[in-house]
């Protein structure tokens, strides 16, 4: 697959990802499993500034170990929302950009990101009177 390849693997395709097998009839579900982990939103948005080599991801997003990082690209290239390029070199270099899906995620996800900074502290707060409220009963 090219950086602008539109088209998936075909087999891949038809097999459920690895975290929504029973999600597969529920599109939100779907989507919303994979956006929801701890790391593809930030990797998406990092990506969404410009390709990344490997290392540069690495570095771009804290705490991610690499073997959690080199899974989720996984599951973003298997997705369709990121392209994986290797360049034959010693060692390969790998660079990672959005595909045109990805890039078509990123409005409406920038848009979630907005409203979480918005309204964080109204949720912060909501939670601190159930929390008390609980603490009461």
């Amino acid at each position: 697959m090219t950086p602008d390849d539109p088209n998936t693997d075909a087999a891949s395709a038809l097999d459920p990802a690895p975290s929504s097998t029973g999600n597969r009839n529920c599109p939100v579900r779907d989507v919303l499993d994979r956006l929801g982990d701890k790391w593809s939103t930030l990797i998406l948005v990092t990506l969404s500034q410009s390709p990344q080599r490997f290392n540069a991801l690495a570095r771009a997003v804290p705490d991610i170990s690499r073997r959690i990082l080199t899974q989720t690209l996984r599951h973003l290239e298997r997705d369709g929302l990121i392209w994986r390029e290797v360049t034959p070199s010693t060692p390969p270099s790998v660079r990672y950009g959005l595909t045109p899906l990805g890039t078509s995620l990123m409005s409406p996800l920038t848009e979630l990101i907005a409203w979480a900074d918005r309204h964080q502290p109204r949720i912060v707060a909501a939670r601190i009177r159930f929390d008390e409220r609980k603490a009461n009963d």
